[in-house]
């Protein structure tokens, strides 16, 4: 009867973890991600890297800065947060949605102007005395969002510094994301764009035509952050974002590494 008893008990037990649930710790996690559309193919490689070495699944959800700090502000499931600024960065910040123990600023960019690979631009000077009529032939310039999405906002702060605004804004063709300002210009739907330069390194079908001056827009910064209701795995895969072997990965497709370490 004892063995019975004892058989009776683990099967009990058994039928209340599986019921309930084992404790977090003990099971293996998805950890959920909102990135930046610009961090699509490195951050894919790199968690590519981290689930080799890890249990742990990373799911990715890709879009603008500004439209996943909506989405966490609203109650959306993420576990980090990855912004193409840090504007947005803060804009969930000041609504404690994030770890502020847990934030760092990880990577940095360039903005670069791009044209079809089979375009006759080429080597442009992006100054004051650019000639953007000229260089469009009637045709528009890619760009992200320039009221809310990073790479849109760097845009019109180039422009402005630059005093082409007032000419640059007439001929703007405004797309959701960065990746969708680089896929109209891939598909040759417009003479010219700009994206972040690794953007330009990601799409074959396009190239750098010339690269906006550093001090005539913010720095680029990508900082990343874990959420407020973040799994418990989420801070071992925030380590592994600033490690050594993620470095290599973000540098191999053109970022600039800002903080490495722990």
């Amino acid at each position: 009867m004892s063995a019975l008893y004892r058989a009776a008990s683990i099967g009990l037990c058994t039928a209340l973890l599986l019921a309930f649930g084992v404790p977090a710790q003990a099971q293996n996690q998805t950890i959920t991600v909102f990135a930046a559309a610009s961090m699509k193919d490195a951050l894919d490689a790199a968690d590519k890297a981290y689930m080799q070495d890890h249990k742990d699944k990373v799911v990715v959800s890709y879009a603008a800065s500004s439209a996943l700090a909506k989405q966490i502000e609203q109650g959306a499931p993420a576990d980090l947060f990855i912004s193409a600024d840090v504007q947005w960065m803060d804009y969930v910040a000041k609504a404690k949605l994030i770890d502020p123990g847990r934030r760092v600023n990880l990577l940095g960019n360039t903005l670069v102007m791009i044209a079809p690979d089979d375009s006759k631009l080429s080597n442009i000077k992006i100054d004051s005395s650019l000639d953007l009529a000229k260089l469009t032939s009637g045709g528009r310039i890619a760009v992200a969002d320039t009221k809310a999405v990073p790479a849109g906002l760097y845009t019109k702060a180039a422009f402005e510094k630059l005093g082409l605004w007032s000419k640059a804004e007439p001929q703007l063709a405004q797309a959701e994301n960065v990746r969708a300002a680089l896929a109209l210009v891939a598909r040759a739907e417009a003479p010219i764009g700009v994206v972040y330069s690794t953007d330009a390194k990601a799409e074959p079908k396009v190239k750098i035509v010339g690269t906006f001056p550093a001090n005539s827009h913010p720095a680029i910064i990508y900082p990343v952050a874990v959420t407020a209701k973040a799994k418990p795995a989420t801070g071992a895969y925030y380590d592994f974002l600033r490690s050594d072997k993620a470095k290599a990965i973000f540098t191999q497709y053109g970022f600039a590494v800002l903080n490495s370490g722990s």
